[in-house]
């Protein structure tokens, strides 16, 4: 379970009151391997979210034009706040007036490994990889496979974002595909497209706690 200081970003951006997203609790449970998933967000900007587990959070990062498997593609990504476990089942509206206002569809989901080595190659912590700037892992999602690297191009400061790259892994599951139009994906849960989840939620009424 994250920690209550983990999660302080996230949480002093929502009001629990309105938005239905979870607040980061409860955790979910014990897993051989870690959990990412991938949500497509039609807020302010359309953008997919990157996101993996991470010491108890999901380490977050938001990629607008969304993963690629073309080895070729250098996807900006950008951190944003540690996001608690449970977001990783968050499909829904999130309500006018809200930080991140919008629509979320759960586009890819599965667990990954670890890749990342030292020089010598002997396999290094994860966390660790992520906070010296390069990591490398294997996804095993419904969409997303094989082997992918997250690179920190800009160290953030002076007024300036952080940034990363996200890159594929020229592996045999390496192609020319590239993410589906957002407004035309699918859900990996539910089969929705956005579109379909917002006429959902305005037939449900008001999403407010």
């Amino acid at each position: 379970m994250a920690s209550t200081d983990a999660l302080a970003e996230y949480q002093r951006k929502r009001d629990f009151r309105r938005t239905a997203e979870p607040e980061g609790s409860t955790g979910r449970g014990d897993r051989p391997e870690p959990a990412f998933v991938v949500q497509i967000h039609d807020a302010t900007a359309m953008h997919f979210d990157f996101r993996l587990e991470v010491e108890g959070v999901l380490k977050s990062w938001a990629v607008p034009k969304g993963p690629s498997a073309d080895p070729h593609d250098k996807r900006l990504a950008m951190p944003t706040e540690d996001h608690p476990l449970e977001y990783a089942d968050f499909e829904g509206v999130i309500v006018e007036g809200e930080y991140g206002g919008g629509t979320v569809i759960i586009w890819d989901e599965g667990t990954y490994h670890s890749l990342s080595t030292d020089r010598p190659g002997r396999e290094i912590p994860f966390a660790d990889a992520l906070r010296d700037g390069h990591a490398s892992f294997c996804l095993h999602g419904g969409k997303l496979r094989g082997g992918y690297a997250l690179t920190r191009t800009r160290p953030g400061g002076d007024g300036q974002r952080e940034t990363w790259l996200l890159v594929k892994k020229n592996d045999r599951h390496a192609s020319a595909h590239h993410a589906t139009e957002p407004r035309r994906a699918r859900s990996a849960r539910t089969g929705r497209t956005l579109k379909r989840v917002a006429a959902d939620a305005a037939a449900d009424g008001p999403s407010e706690r």
